[in-house]
């Protein structure tokens, strides 16, 4: 009798420790898996009344969520782009996908290993594929964006590694794949005191056309910094020269748990009304897994304006 009382008070303590190990590993999950969106240099895509979320979140590929209200988001149960469907093995970073009236295509513009890159898809969950793996360019650069002016031209604008991080475009061909290089010109590159907190970088640009000014948004300070932030230039072309926002940054520490803010990209709503969507620090304490953020965004004038008590945190439904 005594030997049964002893195995079953052993059992009774080993499923007592593996409940309490199940407990912690639950807690760990937990503790990692926040229930936000862990995008960082994210964009999201309008089309048909559906956002589409991307961003920076693998070293496999990119992954894709979708929103109806924006603020939850479902994650796709595909990749939307494989990396043995692309150039490069690492480093990817930036999608961005635009949809090609004329082609009915849609356009991923991304970075891998450093060099930036486009495929295609005929959906805006993928997957999308490079029918030729190579970058757009020899030269390394990152953060391409693309921008399309009312005649129809596309331009691209990205980031060369020429004194620090600078912003650069050029024009595109038709086929939104190929840079005309003679076209290539220099943007905006560090020069105001609140972008000098840490290295040279200028990034992230997303251009948008409002009321015949061209509203080049960017970001500056490495993205590691707390000072993370966004800024703004006009110009009356979308060749520039660029003259930067005297008030700069437009959005920068926006609440005081809500630091390293940038690298983001405008979107229209399903009502034509201006947002950014952007990511910020996991918390104050830590920078990663970055999480992605939506703010309402408006022109007062000429004056492009963050409305910071309209951020949204973007968060994940839980899977079945």
């Amino acid at each position: 009798m005594r030997r049964l009382t002893l195995i079953h008070s052993f059992s009774l303590l080993l499923m007592a420790l593996l409940f309490s190990s199940y407990t912690l590993n639950e807690e760990a999950i937990q503790e990692n898996n926040s229930g936000f969106l862990p995008f960082a240099d994210p964009f999201i895509l309008c089309y048909n009344n559906v956002y589409y979320a991307y961003g920076t979140s693998s070293d496999d590929g990119f992954e894709v969520y979708y929103s109806e209200d924006l603020e939850w988001w479902t994650k796709y149960s595909e990749m939307l782009l494989k990396k043995e469907d692309s150039y490069g093995d690492k480093w990817f970073w930036a999608p961005e996908v635009y949809y090609n009236d004329k082609t009915k295509l849609f356009y991923l513009y991304y970075s891998a290993n450093e060099h930036i890159c486009v495929a295609t898809s005929t959906s805006p969950l993928g997957p999308f594929k490079q029918e030729v793996k190579q970058p757009m360019r020899e030269e390394k650069s990152i953060d391409s964006s693309l921008f399309v002016d009312d005649d129809g031209t596309p331009y691209l604008y990205f980031v060369r590694f020429t004194d620090g991080n600078v912003i650069w475009m050029a024009e595109l061909e038709d086929d939104w794949s190929t840079i005309k290089e003679e076209t290539l010109r220099k943007c905006i590159d560090v020069t105001q005191d609140w972008e000098t907190k840490m290295a040279k970088v200028i990034e992230g640009p997303s251009l948008l056309k409002h009321n015949d000014l061209y509203y080049l948004i960017y970001s500056a300070n490495h993205y590691q910094s707390p000072d993370y932030g966004v800024g703004v230039a006009i110009s009356n072309s979308p060749r520039g020269p660029w003259e930067k926002y005297e008030n700069n940054p437009v959005l920068h520490k926006p609440k005081d748990s809500l630091i390293g803010v940038g690298h983001g990209a405008y979107f229209t709503d399903e009502k034509r009304d201006y947002k950014y969507v952007f990511h910020a620090h996991h918390s104050t304490e830590k920078i990663h897994p970055r999480v992605m953020y939506v703010v309402d965004m408006k022109f007062k004038g000429s004056d492009l304006l963050m409305d910071k008590s309209s951020i949204i945190k973007a968060k994940v439904v839980p899977q079945k």
